[in-house]
């Protein structure tokens, strides 16, 4: 797919349906169940971006940045038909222009890993707790 056929645009509040239907497709149950908080944390990312084609979003992107030194992704999702298609690659590297002194980084699934190498990532060790998981 050429740029010419989709075109990447900030998120607008009526994008969070469909990216929510994506987060279903794709089995992202956390995201998909807690639609408040995930709304939230739309409006509340600088890195807020969809891709567009023929008026239907094809993916997304949304993160956080200190704007100089750190760009975290939070979620990067291409719809399943359109992957192959240059549009993750597009997301992030659309992202990385508005803060290009920063380094990306992000956590990969499994499945992704491969993905974000191919692109020119490398690994490093990451680690996760929730409020919850926290021992007293």
């Amino acid at each position: 797919m050429q740029d010419e056929f989709y075109h990447i645009r900030k998120y607008e509040e009526q994008d969070f349906v469909h990216i929510q239907r994506l987060n279903a497709e794709e089995q992202w149950t956390n995201l998909a169940k807690r639609a408040e908080e995930s709304q939230t944390a739309w409006k509340n990312s600088a890195v807020a971006f969809v891709a567009e084609h023929n008026g239907l979003v094809a993916g997304y992107i949304r993160g956080l940045t200190d704007t100089m030194v750190t760009l975290y992704v939070c979620e990067l999702l291409v719809k399943k038909e359109y992957r192959g298609q240059g549009i993750g690659e597009a997301l992030l590297k659309y992202a990385h222009s508005l803060y290009p002194e920063t380094r990306v980084e992000l956590l990969a699934s499994s499945s992704s890993k491969t993905y974000y190498e191919q692109i020119g990532f490398r690994p490093f060790n990451g680690f996760r707790i929730t409020t919850r998981e926290w021992k007293e």
